[in-house]
């Protein structure tokens, strides 16, 4: 049955991994994600889980690599420079197409950086997750209940085409309280007859392998696999809006920016101007659609993001040149506030009437 509750954006995400049948976490502790990992070493031991605080970011990663190519649902979770120390194995993971989550509760960069929250990982998630042609499906929560809702969305859609997914968080979402409603799962975990989990001398073997020494071959799969991705962009790209259909200025913010500028949206139409809101729930596949149809009435785009402008080049894309493009950001752990992207609002009304 599902439970309502009082939750912090981490705690949340891991109660609702263990309800999507998550029993085995591979870890490594750094702010702001900790909590993720506290969490699962308290609760999985109770369902007869598995818990490993590994030795590194690096052999967490291989941990889960392991664990998720005998079929299991299992996750490991990092912050920002912890998941570049995981890029290698993900870029496994995904020639190996193997299902598992992922979760990257950002923080500011580069380098160290700090511990403050941060949305500069967008390129890495979208663009660099690790060498090679690939893709991850990339999920931005906005809110505590999304951190739950998102993971268990993270394992099916990972389950259903053989790829591994991410959240892509950050410090914000994750150290925040709200009431979130952890929900039971409405999905049953498919079959994996490709999982090596033994054969009794009953099928062939399963052997998981990325070395593949034969360029043909190599460049067939990666054709293959992106025949997937294209799948993938058909049936998955997801998004909300808010007062977007008759908007002028149709605001861009995924995750935490997203919470400011709906508040800035309010703000806007309270003064007299009409702006709307797209919230990209999918990063990666990004949600072109339904900015290609708001471009077909508005006037211009501004995208609100905590970084140094890494979304822009997706939302002119898919605008395709019908109207301008403006970018309003604060970053290395500074959070925009409202007020703050309502005076960006202005700017960019002020500069599309000359």
């Amino acid at each position: 049955m599902s439970e309502k509750m009082l939750l912090k954006g981490n705690e949340a995400l891991a109660r609702a991994a263990i309800k999507a049948g998550c029993k085995y976490f591979f870890g490594y502790p750094i702010t702001p994600q900790t909590e993720i990992g506290a969490y699962m070493s308290r609760e999985l031991p109770k369902i007869n889980g598995t818990f490993i605080q590994a030795e590194s970011e690096i052999a967490a990663c291989n941990m889960l690599f392991g664990c998720a190519a005998t079929g299991k649902r299992a996750m490991t979770a990092s912050s920002s420079p912890g998941i570049s120390l995981k890029t290698e194995c993900i870029s496994y993971m995904a020639a190996c197409d193997i299902p598992a989550v992922i979760v990257n509760v950002q923080r500011g960069g580069p380098g160290l950086g700090s511990i403050q929250p941060s949305q500069s990982d967008y390129w890495q998630a979208t663009r660099a997750a690790g060498h090679g042609d690939f893709h991850l499906i990339v999920l931005a929560p906005s809110t505590v209940q999304e951190m739950a809702d998102f993971t268990q969305l993270a394992f099916d859609l990972s389950d259903k085409y053989r790829t591994p997914a991410m959240i892509l968080a950050d410090g914000l979402i994750g150290q925040m309280m709200e009431v979130a409603e952890i929900k039971e799962p409405t999905t049953v975990p498919p079959e994996k007859p490709w999982a090596v989990t033994g054969h009794n001398f009953k099928r062939k073997h399963n052997i998981i392998n990325s070395l593949i020494l034969d360029a043909q071959k190599l460049e067939d799969l990666n054709i293959e696999r992106f025949k997937k991705y294209d799948i993938i962009k058909k049936n998955e790209q997801r998004s909300e809006s808010y007062l977007a259909d008759d908007a002028d200025i149709v605001l861009v913010a995924f995750g935490a920016s997203a919470r400011m500028s709906k508040e800035a949206v309010d703000m806007a139409r309270a003064n007299g101007i009409k702006v709307g809101l797209i919230k990209p729930i999918t990063l990666f596949p990004y949600p072109e659609n339904a900015i290609k149809k708001a471009a077909e009435t508005a006037k211009c785009f501004l995208t609100v993001e905590m970084n140094m402008g890494q979304m822009v080049d997706d939302v002119r894309l898919a605008v395709n040149g019908k109207c301008p493009v403006d970018f309003y950001g604060r970053t290395g752990g500074v959070i925009p506030t409202p007020d703050e992207i309502f005076e960006a609002i202005k700017r960019t009304v002020a500069k599309e009437m000359k």
